[in-house]
This record gives structure tokens, C-alpha cells and sequence, in this order.
């Protein structure tokens, strides 16, 4: 009909336009709770094994009976060796101080002319070490050189007899950031107990009474025996 607004009721009649309403991606709740687990298992793995160092040092350091008495002078805290120590062989290679862990130290500094107070020290060294008896395997001993002057023959003889002693040259300006002597003393002048971390923890008084520093040198092994086994 002319005029009238009637659709045609052939035509299609459109549909609404539909809108779809997309959910926001969920977060995996389960998937953080597992990995904030998983972290707080790591870190108690972590401090299972550190247990047995940080007690060994409790007991030593901190829980002490009353009235024991220590005749080597502990190191509180113990420093821990420089990583950029210039160490070098006795063929003039660097040698990365690293290597030199995993095994107790008893170190000796002098230069390599070593005098008699020098030769004193490194004989009391072997001692000391043979006197621990079983545990002895555990220490290593260790002659810091300061200087580059060639060693005596017989010197240099001496080192390679069985157990050895490794010799290393470092200059004794880089040895201060580490060690150090009791008032009034040498760099020379003790025997110095380095931990199986790197860590410098005794020195031993320059006049040196052997059999009572065994008695700390036995304590301090006893009081490790936990962590601490012998070799690298």
C-alpha cells in the first residue's frame, strides 16, 4: 500500500547485535602456591646443610664453658680469604686460592731465605700435624713466601718429603688484608689455622708452645667434625 510504513514481510528481519562479554585470563593460584613452596623447600634444605657449620661454630665460638681458657688467639669474626689474592706456584703459575679449600690450614709466612725462627715454625707445623694422629688428614700445610728469592736445595727438598707442604709466593702487602700479627709482632712470627671455607680463625703466639696449641688445634677439629671430612 502506497504511503504505509509496513515492512515487507519477505524481507529478513535483522537480529539484535549480541555482545560477548570474554572472562579475564584466571590466575593459577595452585601454580604460585607450588612455587612458593617449592622456594621455602629450598631454603630449608639450604639451612639442613649449613646446620652442622653454623653449630660447630656456635659451640666453639659463642656456647663456651666458664673457665675455658684458649691458648691460641681465635679470630672473631674469622676473615675470609681475599678472592683476588695473588697467589703464585714456586714455577711462577697463578694459583686460584680457591684450590686451597676443603682442608684445614696451618700456614707459615716468611720469606724464602727462612731463617732459623722460619725453620722452627715449619718443623713445628709438621709436628703439630702428625700429633693430631687420625685426624691429621685433615690439615694441610701451607708456607706462604713473601718474597721472590730462590729457595735453598735442601730447603726446597725438605717441602716435597712426605706429606708435602705446599709452597706458594705472595707479596706480604697483599697477605696484610688478611692475616695479621698480635701487637708488637711479625707477619712472621705465628702459625696461622685457616679453615676448610678460607677462613682465618687462630694464630698461635710467637713463642709457641706446641702441645698447648694442639690442645686448640684437637678442639677445633672436634668441634667441625660434623661438616669437615678429610681431603678436597
Amino acid at each position: 500500500m502506497s504511503g504505509s510504513n509496513s515492512s515487507n514481510p519477505a524481507e529478513p528481519v535483522a537480529e539484535p547485535l549480541q555482545l560477548s562479554v570474554h572472562a579475564m585470563p584466571s590466575l593459577d593460584l595452585a601454580a604460585q602456591r607450588r612455587t612458593t613452596m617449592g622456594r621455602w623447600q629450598m631454603l630449608l634444605v639450604l639451612l639442613v646443610c649449613a646446620a652442622p657449620v653454623i653449630a660447630s661454630y656456635l659451640a666453639y665460638y659463642v656456647i663456651r664453658p666458664q673457665g675455658r681458657s684458649n691458648y691460641a688467639d681465635l679470630i672473631e669474626p674469622p676473615r675470609a680469604m681475599p678472592p683476588a689474592l695473588p697467589l703464585r706456584d714456586l714455577q711462577g703459575q697463578a694459583v686460584e686460592g680457591r684450590t686451597l679449600m676443603g682442608q684445614w690450614l696451618l700456614v707459615v709466612v716468611a720469606p724464602a731465605a727462612c731463617d732459623s725462627g722460619c725453620e722452627k715454625r715449619l718443623f713445628a707445623q709438621r709436628q703439630l700435624r702428625e700429633m693430631t694422629g687420625r685426624e691429621r688428614d685433615r690439615i694441610d700445610k701451607l708456607w706462604l713466601i713473601t718474597d721472590d728469592a730462590p729457595l735453598r736445595p735442601a730447603l726446597r727438598e725438605a717441602l716435597t718429603a712426605a706429606p708435602a707442604t705446599q709452597a706458594l709466593r705472595v707479596p706480604a702487602a697483599d697477605l696484610a688484608g688478611w692475616l695479621s700479627p698480635a701487637p708488637g709482632e711479625s707477619l712472621e712470627s705465628h702459625l696461622y689455622l685457616v679453615d676448610p671455607m678460607g677462613r682465618w680463625m687462630m694464630r698461635a703466639p710467637a713463642t709457641l708452645d706446641a702441645s698447648k696449641f694442639k690442645r686448640d688445634l684437637e678442639r677445633v677439629l672436634r668441634a667441625a667434625a660434623a661438616w669437615d671430612q678429610a681431603g678436597r
